[in-house]
């Protein structure tokens, strides 16, 4: 049998891999590091002024107005760990609908109480369901007011004692 997968065998030594890539990668690093830190250092560059908006350039969609509301107490069931929910948050809305959002705010703190009081106790204490619960609460206040007129609810309490 003729072993014909084998490759041939070569005389030649392998070709050893030089250095020169790793110690020009080295040297490259430490100059542009060592000249970054010396234009910081003599203040040639402002590292804060390069965080900092331009002036005259504004974010498109930054005009927000928020609409607080008001706390919402949860009286739990008895063998919860907690007694109470105290619940607090603001909607942001458009500018133009704040008003009007204001004006449904009773209709909003009826259908989160609604909610809240419907949501298994076990899901109130997890800590990871807080994103979930919000973005139903979200939807909610969404159906309530009016699709376009709410963006975000944001929660400023959510307290289990």
């Amino acid at each position: 049998m003729t072993d014909a997968a084998a490759p041939p065998p070569s005389d030649a030594a392998p070709a050893r891999r030089g250095k020169a890539g790793l110690l020009t990668g080295l040297v490259a690093g430490l100059a542009l590091g060592g000249g970054g830190f010396y234009a910081i250092w003599s203040d040639l560059v402002d590292p804060l002024a390069l965080l900092e908006p331009k002036a005259g350039a504004e974010p498109a969609g930054l005009e927000v107005a928020f609409v607080p509301m008001e706390p919402i107490m949860i009286s739990l069931p008895p063998g919860a760990s907690a007694r109470h929910l105290r619940f607090t948050g603001q909607l942001e809305v458009e500018p133009p609908y704040a008003a009007e959002v204001a004006g449904l705010a009773p209709r909003v703190t009826d259908t989160l109480n609604t909610y809240l009081r419907a949501v298994e106790v076990r899901d109130l204490e997890n800590p990871a369901a807080l994103q979930r619960l919000r973005a139903q609460m979200l939807r909610r206040v969404q159906v309530v007011t009016g699709e376009g007129r709410v963006r975000d609810l944001l929660i400023t309490e959510f307290i289990l004692n």
